[in-house]
């Protein structure tokens, strides 16, 4: 079993709670939007560190702008700008008819969401939300939740405040 914490659009402001939050996680995913990169680099130092850039990250960085992987015996996309079922976007949406992983993962709206895409069965859809103070969300949020052998379990909502 892997549990996991996964948060997005921190836009440079890392909650301290965060840590208190995950620290019964193994690895720590972030879906984009990191804003300066001592926020990945206080991550890094806290927990293995799944992280993609966003819109805002700069291009000279060496964030990936998307991981694709498998673990726990779950297919696993994680980028920043993918879209919601069905309303893809024009760069994922091919790739997800024709190989969907398990689990996609995405941040950008600033809007939490999980559900099950109802035309792609097994996909399941997460976006965090926002961590950050930065956008129009009113809510911070977060997600953890745990990956045990092709499963998803667990998945709880972190209410970090009000930005």
């Amino acid at each position: 079993m892997t549990r996991i914490g996964l948060l997005s659009d921190t836009h440079s402001y890392l909650d301290p709670a965060i840590f208190t939050h995950f620290d019964a996680c193994d690895e720590v995913w972030h879906a984009g939007d990191v804003g300066l990169l001592t926020v990945a680099d206080q991550l890094r130092a806290f927990r293995p560190l799944r992280i993609v850039s966003g819109n805002i990250d700069r291009e000279d960085t060496d964030l990936p702008a998307n991981q694709r992987f498998t673990l726990e015996s779950l297919d696993i996309w994680i980028t920043h700008i993918g879209g919601t079922p069905p309303n893809y976007n024009p760069t994922t949406r091919p790739v997800l008819k024709a190989n969907p992983p398990d689990l996609f993962i995405c941040g950008h709206s600033h809007i939490l969401k999980v559900m099950r895409d109802p035309a792609i069965n097994k996909l399941l859809y997460i976006n965090p939300g926002a961590a950050g103070k930065t956008g129009f969300h009113k809510m911070r949020t977060v997600i953890r939740f745990s990956l045990d052998a092709g499963r998803i379990l667990d998945m709880q909502v972190i209410e970090l405040g009000k930005k």
